[in-house]
């Protein structure tokens, strides 16, 4: 570090919290630098600053909001939970990039409170990444797994309930399960971005609005949203807004739902890959890397595996977030840099393992079609399709038979009497696995 731009109030927190080594996340430092800007702008504008000291801290706000600064933010994640520490940092600054006359809380910090400032930034970086990252992460994952149900739209397989033979599916109907599970996922997500976009900002201390132009916050909300594009609101209560972070909980709960789908697909990839000799070996993974230091030739799973680790801790990280959302009292909630920290986390983790899995892993999966077929061929469960027939307990003599004797069902039906018409039309698999076309 070159020299240190910020004050007092920034040394005294890192000399008391030195707990994790790890900052507050830089996007959030951006943001109170986005909000910083349009602040001194705002109130320029409404007759509250001066112009040019106005500007000079508006530029000073624009570089870290940039990034420019980044350096200068060293206080811990795990400090004051209102986030006052890093406002207060953010504050001292950018007072000291805009040079003279400057004041970090009389000017650059005009018109708010840590209380509503911290909060805004951190609801509009989680609305951001979730935005520009999830969710286009999200829609090439499903875009991947919808072209390949497409591809195995023929490709009959043996269902599988409980780990156990079920009647015959297709391997494209299983990617299209999962196609919409993503689908679903993001729809999740995306109801529940325009409530992160609302935030406190103009609530100053409490929510009453005390020491702020009434119309500072709209003036700020209308530079932020022309300057990014994202839809930025008042909240419904401002009141509401001050005191809880429960839209950021429902946003970590969408993104837990996200995981668990995720969860599902990855183990299900990985055990239809399995073997290839001695597993189910149904489809083929891409081989990215070396699976074994000892055993030549082996070939690992590794990005259903990542996807998993980075599920679990997506679900960890709402538990977290769940407790810190609960623990608010009055009018603020006061674990917000916890909520931010493991919200943006898991933002960034899901966004980086679906890009990961529909590039590295579901793009490049190819159908073992002799095994799917020998299978789907071979499972008792098409007796299924006997019972209409021949009904149920007949149908089920007929596979305790196959399966003790280890013969098909069709050997042991037509032993039993079913005519080869009858067999011919009941046990199509495809028309199993379509019954209705």
């Amino acid at each position: 570090m070159a020299r240190e731009l910020w004050g007092g109030e920034t040394r005294k927190a890192v000399d008391n919290f030195p707990v994790s080594g790890e900052r507050i996340p830089a996007s959030v430092v951006h943001w109170l630098g986005r909000i910083k800007a349009a602040a001194a702008r705002t109130n320029a504008e409404l007759g509250k600053l001066d112009p040019d000291l106005a500007e000079r801290i508006a530029t000073a706000a624009d570089e870290v909001a940039r990034g420019d600064h980044d350096d200068q933010f060293p206080i811990d994640v795990f400090q004051t939970g209102s986030g006052t520490s890093s406002n207060m940092n953010a504050n001292e600054v950018i007072a000291t990039l805009a040079g003279e006359g400057a004041h970090p809380n009389d000017h650059v910090n005009m018109g708010q409170s840590s209380n509503d400032v911290f909060p805004s930034a951190v609801h509009l970086a989680a609305l951001d990444q979730a935005t520009h990252e999830l969710l286009p992460a999200l829609g090439a994952l499903h875009d991947s797994l919808a072209a390949k149900a497409e591809q195995f739209a023929d490709v009959v397989k043996a269902g599988r309930t409980h780990l156990m033979d079920a009647v015959p599916v297709t391997l494209g109907q299983e990617f299209s399960g999962y196609a919409a599970q993503v689908r679903l996922g993001r729809e999740r997500v995306e109801a529940a971005l325009p409530r992160v976009g609302q935030i406190p900002l103009g609530g100053t201390a409490t929510g009453t609005g005390l020491n702020t132009h009434p119309d500072f916050a709209a003036g700020v909300r209308a530079k932020l949203s022309q300057a990014t594009g994202l839809q930025i609101e008042a909240p419904a209560d401002p009141f509401e807004a001050q005191g809880n972070r429960d839209a950021l909980v429902e946003l970590s709960g969408a993104l837990k739902v996200v995981a668990v789908s995720l969860t599902k697909i990855a183990n299900d990839l990985a055990l239809m890959g399995s073997g290839p000799r001695a597993g189910l070996a149904e489809i083929s993974l891409p081989e990215l890397q070396k699976g074994s230091s000892i055993m030549p030739g082996k070939v690992n799973p590794v990005i259903p595996e990542v996807v998993l680790q980075v599920c679990a801790q997506v679900i960890g990280n709402d538990t977290a977030i769940t407790i810190g959302g609960m623990q608010g009292q009055f009018e603020l909630n006061v674990r917000i840099p916890l909520i931010a920290r493991n919200l943006l986390q898991s933002i960034r983790l899901l966004a980086s393992a679906s890009t990961l899995l529909a590039r590295k892993c579901v793009d490049g999966i190819e159908a073992n079609e002799e095994t799917t077929t020998r299978y789907a061929e071979s499972t008792p469960a098409i007796a299924t399709a006997l019972n209409p027939y021949i009904g149920y307990d007949k149908a089920t003599e007929i596979v305790k038979e196959a399966v003790a004797s280890r013969r098909t069902i069709r050997e042991v039906a037509r032993e039993k009497g079913v005519d080869e018409e009858t067999l011919d039309k009941a046990l199509d698999l495809r028309t199993m696995a379509r019954p209705h076309g």
